[in-house]
């Protein structure tokens, strides 16, 4: 990694971190009233206040420990020495990277349990990605993450998370960076979000369950994804999902459910509902003939069974015709897909649904309209707007 000048009060070089850990809780800021011991503190030059007026914390700074700073030198092997004793430490400890200072930072773990609850505070400036493996109660509130290098944060194999006021920043075109990914993992929240990448926003994948989802702001990126699931024939399985509340805007997808050829598993009681959209590609879609490979993706007869998905209370406007696109399996068919009030349309006032062996019913306003099957003949069905029954006059579209 070249050594890069930076003006920044904290001038770590970018980093990926992984944290293994129970019990450990990510925070921007703490107060006494949080409950929280802070163990890293990064320099601020007075933009926060002090954690708190009790017992003075023990503070380690990286440079008593052979850290040099100066851009060249990895500091990585002291980082860790400095974490793990301060993780060490039965009383409030806090790590001090000094201002003024350019820390060369390899990839690195921080692993737990620590002897007292953990908070960490990123740097501002430097690109950073964070992967929280096997955590359980954690906390994660007001964190900015800038230009990761791939995925921005983690969750994999953790329980009992809530994560809320996150922002991720990057290019739209930077590839595979992923604004939040989560992984095996169990009763997550994430709410109160702000994303703007290359790639999914949002990214739930094998083994997941009980995700919630709300108040989610995407764009530009790939949109809001349940997978991929099922690559190199792999067993993948998602369910419990409820996205509420979102808006998307100028990204290549909206709510979207993919899956290889040839995987197995299931992907079921999603719900997406209460979501605005603005010039979304594919606003709706499922796609279980996913394909990002550069060579040809051969056709297989086993999938992952997609069943129980509701799409509810979904507006806005669509860059392309087809508004609403359902290609489902050969030979597990989509089953029990459910549309109600879904209002998208283009700017020439018409939009088209698309439906390859997709079962399901509709209510209320559709827009396009429904092509789900419903009978016993599996059909491919493609449904167009009358564009002299319907007009973007008719929706409440921002």
């Amino acid at each position: 990694m070249e050594p890069r000048s930076s003006s920044s009060l904290c001038s770590l070089k970018p980093s990926f971190f992984n944290i293994l850990c129970i019990n450990i809780y990510l925070l921007h800021i703490t107060t006494d009233a949080d409950g929280f011991n802070p163990l890293i503190k990064l320099p601020t030059n007075g933009l926060y206040r002090n954690y708190s007026s009790c017992s003075t914390p023990v503070v380690l700074n990286i440079n008593d420990f052979g850290a040099e700073g100066d851009g060249l030198t990895d500091d990585t092997k002291s980082l860790q020495y400095v974490w793990k004793l301060a993780c060490s430490l039965p009383s409030r400890a806090k790590i001090l990277i000094p201002a003024g200072n350019t820390y060369l930072i390899r990839p690195t773990d921080f692993s737990g349990p620590c002897q007292s609850k953990v908070t960490l505070r990123p740097c501002t400036h430097a690109p950073t990605a964070v992967t929280f493996h096997k955590c359980k109660n954690l906390k994660v509130k007001n964190i900015t993450f800038f230009n990761s290098q791939q995925m921005h944060m983690a969750f994999t194999h953790c329980t009992h998370v809530k994560a809320s006021r996150i922002t991720v920043i990057a290019p739209a075109d930077s590839p595979n960076t992923d604004g939040i990914h989560i992984s095996a993992s169990t009763n997550v929240k994430l709410e109160d979000t702000i994303i703007r990448t290359g790639d999914d926003c949002l990214s739930i994948v094998s083994n997941s369950s009980k995700i919630r989802v709300k108040n989610i702001v995407c764009g530009p990126g790939h949109g809001i994804s349940i997978g991929s699931l099922g690559k190199y024939n792999s067993s993948s399985s998602v369910y419990d999902v409820i996205v509420n509340g979102a808006f998307l805007f100028n990204t290549e997808n909206g709510v979207r459910i993919k899956t290889w050829q040839g995987g197995s598993g299931f992907a079921r009681k999603i719900t997406f509902e209460n979501i605005l959209m603005n010039n979304v590609s594919n606003p709706i879609i499922i796609d279980q003939y996913y394909c990002d490979s550069s060579a040809t993706c051969l056709n297989q007869t086993s999938s992952v069974r997609i069943d129980s998905v509701t799409f509810r209370n979904i507006k806005g406007t669509s860059a392309k015709e087809e508004a609403i696109v359902f290609a489902c399996s050969d030979t597990y068919p989509c089953k029990r897909l459910y549309l109600e009030n879904i209002q998208i349309i283009t700017s020439t006032d018409t939009a088209k649904s698309f439906c390859w062996e997709a079962y399901g019913t509709s209510s209320g306003l559709m827009y396009p309209p429904s092509c789900l099957s419903s009978g016993d003949i599996i059909i491919r069905h493609q449904v167009k707007s009358n564009s002299t029954r319907w007009s973007k006059d008719d929706f409440d579209v921002v």
